[in-house]
């Protein structure tokens, strides 16, 4: 999403916890977010190339030594868009975990699906969420992965059935892409693990306002936006 730098919090422990301060669920999943999309190399971690990063190597970070595996645990299975992903090492069976999607640093092996022209997996159409700050950009220079490797996109709106994620449910800004018709022009689109539509664009890192289907104002009231 535009803007978007780090994730939420888990669905069992949202919201503030003593003092105004963030729950501690949120803390860490925000954490985990950093450090499994972006900051693993700044912080020490060693990332694999398809993501995953031993869970006790995470844990003995000083950012996370205030935690514990059972508080981990808990944030992945609790966490509403199932950011994350847990699971024994191939060789050694140790604990890794990586983050589903969403990285800034390059993931060579995510095991994402391409989605193919004529499939049965193909949307008719996508939508980003974003804000009303950034339509007059968007609206001119179309959608940018920015520092990410893919734009992010979930098949409806948060709240509508089968959609666990792809935008932040605060967005007051949604824009719809016709998927076939971008992926007719070569612009490839994959399916994360947790069913979220991620593309990396064009070879600027863009999808152009002329694969717009359509805009809406979510809030306050719901209202369509001229596309030009």
């Amino acid at each position: 999403m535009e803007g978007e730098r780090r994730g939420r919090g888990g669905r069992g422990r949202r919201g503030r916890g003593r003092g105004g301060g963030e729950d501690k669920d949120v803390r860490l999943s925000k954490s985990m977010s950093y450090a499994l999309r972006h900051g693993a190399d700044q912080m020490g971690l060693h990332m694999e190339t398809d993501g995953f990063l031993f869970v006790e190597e995470l844990l003995a970070h000083p950012q996370f030594r205030s935690y514990s595996l059972e508080d981990v645990e808990r944030v992945v299975a609790d966490n509403d868009k199932q950011r994350f992903k847990l699971r024994p090492h191939p060789e050694d069976g140790r604990l890794q975990i990586r983050a589903n999607q969403g990285h800034s640093v390059q993931v060579m092996d995510l095991e994402l699906k391409p989605v193919l022209a004529g499939s049965a997996d193909l949307p008719a159409e996508a939508v980003h969420g974003s804000y009303l700050r950034n339509w007059t950009s968007i609206q001119q220079q179309g959608l940018s992965r920015m520092k990410r490797t893919h734009i992010h996109l979930a098949v409806g709106l948060p709240g509508q059935d089968g959609v666990i994620s792809g935008m932040r449910r605060d967005c007051d800004l949604a824009v719809f892409i016709d998927v076939p018709k971008a992926l007719a022009d070569g612009i490839e689109f994959f399916w994360s693990e947790n069913g979220v539509l991620l593309t990396p664009g064009d070879s600027e890192g863009k999808l152009l306002p002329k694969y717009f289907s359509q805009a809406l104002r979510l809030r306050p009231t719901r209202s369509i936006l001229p596309l030009q």
